[in-house]
């Protein structure tokens, strides 16, 4: 009994941490934590009414992802990304991603395409309602699971990097003016090419995506 209570302990920690990481990453997007700037962990867990613990340990998973760097005896600092990393990230998203959804469109079941439909209405809807973290999170399961079908799984696993290293600073400006919506629409307008066959017309629609992509975060600058 003491093994299983002790592993229950260990869940609910790790829940924390989970949690506790998944506010940091929306206070990112959100533009409250800015590139940049240094937070400490006890700051931060007393903003979010928790112990330093899971805070610093969420830090630590964040460390790994490239949004935030430790800072001796002050905390972490909020990674700066500069216009010219955010142009090799779309380069190397481009390159993955445009003929990946070819070879996608022309070897996936029609099923499987058809179930990437809710996940892509999903992003249009949240867009329409400035749910910005449901409108990434969607956006997020949307790419990834696309590439998925691929079956290359490291290809999925980096891009899935280069998504967190690229979160959209200045997201809820951008939000205010409805600039999300355009970019939102244009997942069901892949969908319907991908199902149609249209494997050029499928990287042509990636190719302009990721385009609009990266200019709103020029925008959001």
């Amino acid at each position: 009994m003491g093994h299983l209570k002790q592993r229950t302990l260990v869940t609910a920690r790790e829940r924390l941490r989970d949690q506790v990481a998944h506010a940091l990453r929306a206070a990112m997007i959100s533009g409250e934590l800015r590139p940049g700037q240094v937070y400490s962990a006890p700051g931060l867990a007393e903003d979010f009414g928790v112990s330093a613990t899971p805070v610093r340990e969420a830090m630590l998973d964040l460390t790994r992802e490239g949004l935030v760097e430790p800072v001796r005896n002050k905390g972490f600092r909020v990674t700066e990304v500069t216009e010219k990393d955010l142009d090799q990230y779309t380069e190397i998203r481009a390159l993955i991603e445009i003929p990946t959804v070819g070879q996608v469109t022309r070897t996936a079941a029609h099923d499987d395409l058809e179930a990437l439909r809710p996940a892509a209405e999903e992003i249009v809807r949240a867009a329409r309602e400035h749910d910005l973290i449901g409108y990434l999170e969607a956006d997020r399961q949307f790419h990834l699971s696309l590439l998925a079908l691929s079956g290359n799984e490291r290809l999925v696993e980096t891009v899935g990097d280069l998504r967190k290293r690229t979160r959209l600073y200045g997201l809820s400006a951008l939000d205010e003016r409805d600039r999300l919506i355009p970019s939102a629409e244009e997942h069901l307008e892949l969908l319907e090419l991908m199902l149609a066959g249209d494997a050029e017309g499928a990287e042509a629609c990636m190719r302009r995506h990721l385009g609009h992509v990266r200019s709103l975060w020029a925008k959001a600058e």
